[in-house]
Formats: structure tokens, sequence, C-alpha cells
């Protein structure tokens, strides 16, 4: 534990600590209503809208996992750069409409969407379900990052000790988002992705100076890939073409339909504050594609993960860089795991009080009671994300981490088809929903949640996308019969004006 890294690393983390908590002070509201608490009143602009979406979509875990398959399995873990780049176009189309019938109607979830537009609780209940599901693992995913770091700073050398800190650090979000709300997250944003920045690029410059520059580190790195069981190449297989674009296009579409995506988008002030995002967040890309290559610079740079990849980028980083800057970049990570958690927890908590709670269990709950439960639940759910990772082995997060990609991806027909059209049956939706889920689920399960690339009449793809063409297929014959006996499809409590409303010059302006 080398005392000059471990000094950069906890004044940092202390810095945004107070930051989350001072929160609570910025443009101050009445943070007992879930609109105030859970979406910032709706408040965000271009630049502090930017920072949020990015951070909660680039996480710690990100910063370990992209490099860390990298590093074991070559070329195939650059999936995730253009997944986040093919998603823009489609956010750009889609995402003005979803913002302004929410606006219009107050609809604070997708669940509340779905529920007005279709005139059905069972669809509502099960985007909420489905959320809430997905969203645990990915809390959980967010400390295997933070415990990399960890360990690498030397936390992990005295027993306990890695733990105890992972507990005072998700406490310390768990406190901060009770108090402030959307408004902790969005405020260490700006300094997590300032750091982040700062990290990548001084990395992506730094590193492949000192190991003689790129075509050096990719030949070294091809060499060391060949030599693996299995072998692996910097250059994708043809065998693997398939999985590769299903996993990064399945990926892609289910990237915004996360409850914490969905949260931070609807924060916004503006339609256009969201077509400017789409614009702007590729530049997030770009930093990804520099973080890939991290991986690729371990193992030219002969690092040792000693069994566990996720190591790369810390050990890398050791290796490479003067202590102080070991804290400041360790210091990026750890505090990178902390705004998506924070906005995970957010956005399960308000699915859980108005989709679920209110809806089934206390109907004429009092706006303030509705957002106090939705409290309790955020820190409810930080907690068990912590249990996870304390108590299961990290290998089960991974697994339903797989899963919870796969679930999410279900959603999309109800939300992007309901944003269209009134065609669509909300039964057939709904069963839909539930046979892609099944054979999501199952494909996943037949080869021992080893992996989400399962192989379909010998074609090798993303489980996700082969049972969002199963609920495709099931949604639209279904509809043709239940529209043709004329099967009630319940009412629409939306407009056409709805769709495309947009504020007017009240809000406030920030950022």
């Amino acid at each position: 534990m080398n005392a000059t890294a471990v000094t950069i690393f906890l004044i940092l983390f202390v810095f945004v600590t107070v930051l989350g908590f001072y929160a609570s002070r910025w443009h101050k509201a009445d943070l007992t209503q879930l609109s105030e608490w859970g979406l910032a009143g709706r408040r965000l602009g271009t630049l502090l809208s930017w920072f949020l979406i990015g951070g909660d979509l680039y996480t710690a875990y990100t910063f370990i996992a992209v490099p860390a398959l990298a590093y074991g399995s070559g070329a195939l873990g650059f999936f995730a750069v253009p997944y986040t780049i093919v998603i823009y176009p489609f956010i750009f189309m889609v995402f003005p409409r979803f913002w302004s019938v929410a606006k219009a109607k107050g609809y604070i979830t997708a669940s509340d969407y779905v529920k007005g537009r279709f005139e059905s609780r069972g669809m509502a209940l099960a985007v909420a379900v489905t959320g809430i599901i997905a969203t645990m693992p990915y809390i959980a995913l967010q400390l295997v990052g933070m415990q990399a770091v960890l360990q690498a700073i030397g936390f992990g050398a005295t027993s306990g000790a890695a733990d105890i800190a992972l507990i005072v650090a998700f406490l310390v979000v768990a406190f901060y988002t009770w108090t402030a709300g959307l408004r902790a997250p969005t405020m260490v944003a700006v300094v997590k992705d300032t750091l982040i920045y700062i990290t990548v690029i001084v990395a992506v410059i730094a590193i492949p100076t000192a190991l003689g520059g790129f075509g050096h580190i990719f030949s070294v790195a091809n060499q060391k890939l060949a030599a693996g069981t299995p072998p692996h190449s910097v250059i994708l297989s043809p065998a693997l073409y398939t999985a590769y674009g299903t996993l990064a296009l399945g990926s892609a579409l289910a990237l915004f339909f996360y409850p914490h995506a969905i949260t931070a988008m609807f924060a916004t002030k503006s339609r256009q504050v969201i077509r400017r995002n789409a614009a702007y967040l590729p530049l997030y890309s770009l930093m990804l594609g520099g973080i890939a290559l991290l991986g690729i610079m371990a193992l030219a740079a002969g690092v040792n993960v000693h069994g566990d990849s996720n190591l790369a980028v810390p050990l890398l980083f050791e290796q490479q860089f003067p202590q102080w800057f070991v804290g400041f970049s360790f210091a990026a990570i750890f505090i990178g795991a902390l705004v998506p958690a924070a906005i995970m927890s957010i956005a399960a908590g308000s699915l859980f009080s108005r989709n679920i709670y209110k809806e089934y269990f206390a109907k004429n709950e009092s706006p303030k009671a509705e957002a106090t439960v939705a409290k309790i639940v955020s820190v409810v759910v930080t907690i068990l994300g912590l249990v996870f990772v304390l108590v299961i082995p990290v290998q089960y997060s991974l697994y339903l981490q797989t899963l919870g990609g796969i679930m999410i991806l279900q959603t999309i027909v109800m939300i992007v088809g309901g944003l269209y059209t009134r065609w669509f049956h909300r039964t057939a939706l709904l069963i839909g929903w539930a046979v892609g889920e099944i054979i999501g689920i199952y494909m996943t399960a037949s080869i021992g949640f080893k992996s989400s690339i399962v192989p379909l009449f010998g074609v090798p793809g993303y489980a996700g996308i082969w049972a969002l063409i199963f609920n495709i297929v099931v949604v639209v014959v279904l509809t043709l019969i239940f529209n043709a006996a004329k099967v009630s499809n319940g009412s629409d409590e939306t407009t056409r004006p709805d769709y495309a409303f947009e504020e007017g010059a009240t809000e406030i302006t920030v950022g």
C-alpha cells in the first residue's frame, strides 16, 4: 500500500462525498416529491445531462470489464465500442417522443407510460419487475470494479479491509442518494467523468510511448493471444462475425432502456437537450475505444493478472504510472462506480414505489409517502447490491447481468412500439414479452450461463436478439388474431400532441 497513491485516492473520494451531500442544496426544491427527488425536477440542461448520462452508461465496471475482455479475448472485447455508437441515431429519433409524452403526462417511469398508453397494469408490472431485476446485478458489478481497484491499491492485503472500504463507500452512496436524490449523482458525475477523461487521455499517450508504439503493442499482444487456450487474435475471426454483430446490436438496443438510463433521459429539460446529447455522447465512445485498448496494452506490457483479468487495468497503471497518478486514476475508476450505482438505486426505488407499491398496495398514498418509499427502496437496493458482491461469488453476478441485458431487451417492443402506433394489442405485447424472456433465459441456461452467445440453427448469435425476434413474431401474429376477434385493446390516455410536447421557457436553465 503506497502512501502517496492512497492519500490522493482518499482526498478525491472525500471530495466527491462532500459534493454528494452538498447536492441537496443545489437549486433547492421539495425533495419529498418523487419528480424532484428522482428526476431532479426535470431541469437538467445539455452540459449536466451529458455528464450524467455519460456517467450513467460508462461505468466503473466498463473501465474494468471491457479491457479485461480485450485482454482475454482480443478483438471480441471491442464489441462495446460500435454498440455505443450505433445507438445514438436511434436515441435521436425515439427519445424526444418518449420525453415529450412523459413530460406532458407527468410520467416518471417507463411503466407509467405503458400503463397509460395501453391501460394495462400487467404490462406496467412486467416492465417494472424486469427493470428492478436487471438493475440488481448491474449495481453489484459496480462493486466488482471497485474491488479490483481496492485490491490493486493495497486494501486487499489486509484481511477484511477491502470489504470495509466497500461497505463505507456504498453507505455513503445510500445516504447522499437519500438526502439529495438525482442531484447527487449529477454533481458527482461532472467530477467523475473529468477524472476518467484525464486518465484515459494520459494512458493512451503515455503507455504506448513507453511500450514502443501501437504497432509493437498489437504485434506482441497478438502473439500472446494466439498462444492462449483457446487461441484468440486482435483481428476478429469470420466465425465470430454474427456473434459480434448481434451482441453489439442487442447491447445497443438494450442500453438506453435500463431504468437508470430512462431516468437520466427523463431528467432533461427539453427534447432539444436529448437531441444534443445524442450528437455529443459519442465522445464517450471515443473514450471507450481508448479504454478497450488498455487491455491490449496490458498484454503487451506483460501484466500478469494471476487468473483475474479484471486486474488488467489496475496492474497496468501500477506498472506504468508514478504513484500519485496511480492514486488519481484509481480514484477515477472507483468514483466511476458511485454515479451509476446511485442512479440505478434511484430508478429501482421509483419503479417499486410508483408501479408496484402504490399500484397494488397503497393506491391513495400521498406524494410524500410515495417518495419516502422510493428512498427506502433505493437504500435497500444499494445494500442488496453490496450483499451480492460480499456473499455471492462474482461469477453469479456476471451471469445475472448477462440475463439482465436479455431481459431488458424484451421490453423494447412494448415501449417503442407504443411510441409510434396503437396497432399492437396489449395482450399480444405482454405474451410476446413473456415468450422473449423465457426463450432468452432458456438459451443462456442451456449453455450453463457461461456466455450470452448461443447458436440458433447453427448460427452463433446473441441470445437477446434471438429472443427478441421470437418476441416480435409472437406480438405480430397475436395482434392480428386479437384485432380480428375485436378483443378490447384498452383506452389510451395519451393524445397525438403529447408526443410532440415541448416545454415552454419557464424551466430553470442548468448547464
